[in-house]
């Protein structure tokens, strides 16, 4: 049986464990640039060091107006792969894998003067109403997908993850909340993620899987269910998804259909579901900070893989710390080994 320190593969990814930290941004590119400053390479190689089997870096953007923030990462502009490789090369020393998340975050955009979306919905009255992509542009930003994914490559990082959840712009493709359209991006709303999975993976080696982070449930009004995530997430997986990242929520603000839930493990019901519908390996994601919890979803075979957030951005060497509550054997750095003996 497997347990949350049991390696993993997933095509030629292997894993030291089943622990993820999961994409959160920092906010904290003080030059405005989109290139990752000392901050980010102490954040991430410190996880690497604490014994995470799979780093996934922050939400980085395909253009400039594609940050919530003018803080956020970028992947626009050859100029950025350096520091990006200089990450990637010291999270490798120590054992760990690490990934990108590739996004553009659309009608969320909140340093954008004038964001653009699918459709000229605003999130609400404290965003700014956005601009509806032409037909042309939708294709060209498929385009910016494309050339983001070809930099990561070239940066080194082990998979590649498209921010497809939490309101953003392929969810805002995704969603009849947010997509009115009325040309073919409108009358088939999985076409734009279709089209940005094909042009990632074309600049992907083919033995470098993707991963999807989906919203597998809306919380407003007139909001999909797992019934429909499943669905699009089907057409997602036969377009070239390899592993499916399981938030949800984020598309709007939440009404009185539904709530998410503010329970530990919320959100894994719906990893389960799409995990079990699809025949396809998930990350679990939500308030699962509690190695027993964590260690209990791989055992009784609910994801593949758990994500843990606000645990490691309290501790960074959550993995280890989560070894020793277990009992579980892992490597510890030497330097470290006299604090985490058993």
């Amino acid at each position: 049986m497997n347990d949350l320190f049991s390696p993993y593969r997933i095509k030629e990814l292997e894993l030291k464990n089943r622990i993820v930290m999961p994409p959160m941004c920092q906010y904290s590119v003080e030059a405005e640039d989109g290139i990752p400053t000392n901050w980010h390479q102490q954040h991430y190689v410190s996880r690497a060091v604490g014994g995470t089997g799979l780093i996934i870096v922050e939400m980085t953007d395909v253009e400039p107006d594609g940050r919530i923030s003018n803080r956020d990462l970028g992947l626009w502009s050859d100029d950025q792969i350096g520091a990006f490789s200089n990450i990637v090369k010291e999270v490798h020393q120590y054992g760990a894998k690490i990934g990108i998340q590739i996004a553009h975050a659309g009608r969320k955009a909140e340093d954008a003067e004038t964001p653009v979306a699918p459709s000229a919905i605003a999130f609400d009255g404290t965003y700014k109403t956005p601009r509806a992509l032409a037909t042309e542009e939708v294709k060209g930003m498929v385009d910016k997908f494309r050339a983001s994914a070809r930099r990561a490559v070239k940066a080194g990082f082990d998979v590649i993850e498209l921010h497809g959840a939490h309101g953003y712009l392929i969810h805002q493709f995704t969603s009849p909340l947010t997509n009115k359209r009325d040309d073919e991006y409108g009358k088939d709303l999985t076409k734009f993620g279709v089209e940005v999975i094909k042009a990632v993976k074309s600049e992907m080696p083919a033995d470098m899987p993707l991963i999807m982070r989906i919203s597998a449930k809306e919380y407003v009004e007139g909001g999909y269910g797992i019934e429909e995530s499943i669905a699009f997430s089907q057409v997602f997986k036969e377009a070239g998804v390899d592993m499916f990242h399981v938030s949800s929520g984020g598309e709007g603000p939440i009404g009185a259909d539904g709530r998410p839930g503010t329970h530990a493990s919320y959100q894994t019901p719906l990893a389960r579901e799409i995990k079990k519908a699809l025949d396809i390996p998930v990350i679990a994601v939500g308030r699962l900070d509690d190695p027993i919890l964590a260690n209990s979803i791989i055992g009784n075979e609910e994801a593949d893989l758990v994500a843990v957030g606000r645990g490691m951005l309290r501790n960074p060497y959550w993995a280890l710390e989560a070894s020793k509550s277990l009992n579980i054997k892992t490597e510890i750095p030497k330097q470290y080994q006299l604090g985490f003996k058993h």
